[in-house]
């Protein structure tokens, strides 16, 4: 057993410098690969959670300017449904005004025709009158002398 414990003991201290040079690699590549290593990926994420974080401002800011662009356009449409709304009232009361001026202008020429009407039925009645003496006078003359005959 003793020589089992020299071999090992032997095998042991041949590991030794195995053992050292192995942790001396993992220091140095440790500080020669992985922290750059570490350090570029670390930068890389900042870089894309940067990227992120830009593209959500940007976002948030086009939905912000979207969002006002909505409101004056709903603002400059109900401001022009307003002027339609009174040029149809203007041009409404423009057209009352024309039918209601028709109308009076309609109202005056009927009047004066009845006015027209009235004075040549006067007159007309005045010549009959005149002239239903005449020939009533003529008819009388016709009837007596055809009696006298």
């Amino acid at each position: 057993m003793e020589a089992t414990l020299n071999a090992l003991g032997g095998i042991l201290l041949n590991a030794i410098p195995t053992f050292l040079l192995i942790i001396l690699l993992h220091f140095y590549l440790k500080g020669v690969f992985f922290k750059p290593l570490e350090k570029v990926l670390h930068e890389r994420d900042e870089a894309t959670a940067g990227a992120r974080r830009r593209a959500q401002e940007s976002l948030a800011k086009a939905e912000e300017k979207a969002k006002q662009y909505e409101e004056s356009l709903r603002r400059v449409r109900s401001e022009i449904y307003k002027e339609q709304e009174e040029a149809r009232k203007k041009w409404q009361a423009g057209q009352a005004a024309q039918i209601a001026e028709a109308s009076r202008r309609a109202k005056e020429m009927v009047a004066a025709a009845k006015e027209q009407i009235a004075a040549e039925a006067a007159a007309a009645r005045q010549a009959l009158e005149a002239e239903s003496g005449a020939l009533a006078a003529e008819i009388a003359e016709t009837v007596l002398q055809g009696r006298a005959a």
